[in-house]
């Protein structure tokens, strides 16, 4: 709604200082001045209500995705490592946009948080090339990339997924509410646990 608002007025704006331009009899440097500007003002408007998603990512609608909210940790695990993984797991859920946590690690996982379900994860062609290369994978738009379908054992439909790995042990994945909705700031906080759980589980 805020979106349509600000792209309307921008067009009227943009309207109304075209057709004042042509409707006046006299024009000095004064009035070609204040019409740049108005024109620059109105283009800005469009403008941001045109990438309004990329400035805001919070303000488009959350998918209607399928699962159970809850938390599933390797009950074999030391008590150390289980309280980070709690932690760590709670911060990504209530300070970014993200809808779901896992990790695995050794061949089996070890976390999962948020929306959950009941079926088993095995990383595949995104996964592993984040592995291999030992880089941060992000998917700003599921919908085109062929091997989405990899993340549907985690929330079936997720419209973005970040990728770490942990080394070649293991990796990662954050599934997001919307589409572009991790940030910068969310890659630093992953990449930076990332070698905080590397230390532990090793």
């Amino acid at each position: 709604m805020k979106r349509s608002f600000v792209l309307i007025i921008g067009l009227v704006f943009l309207l109304l200082s075209i057709f004042n331009s042509y409707s006046a009899e006299l024009i000095e440097p004064s009035f070609q001045r204040s019409e740049i500007l108005s024109v620059a003002s109105s283009i800005l408007l469009i403008l941001t209500s045109l990438f309004w998603y990329q400035i805001d990512p919070s303000s488009s609608a959350r998918a209607k995705l399928e699962g159970t909210e809850g938390l599933f940790i390797k009950e074999s695990l030391p008590d150390e490592i289980k309280m980070e993984l709690a932690w760590g797991s709670e911060m990504f859920l209530t300070a970014s946009a993200a809808a779901t946590v896992l990790i695995y690690w050794n061949n089996e996982t070890i976390l999962k948080r948020g929306l959950i379900s009941d079926s088993l994860f095995t990383p595949q062609d995104i996964c592993l090339r984040s592995i291999k290369s030992n880089r941060l994978i992000s998917l700003v738009n599921t919908k085109f990339y062929p091997g989405r379908s990899e993340f549907d054992s985690i929330v079936k439909d997720l419209p973005s997924v970040l990728v770490h790995p942990l080394n070649k042990n293991g990796i990662i994945v954050l599934g997001g509410w919307t589409e572009r909705c991790f940030t910068k700031s969310d890659e630093k906080w992953i990449a930076g646990w990332s070698k905080k759980l590397i230390d532990l589980l090793v």
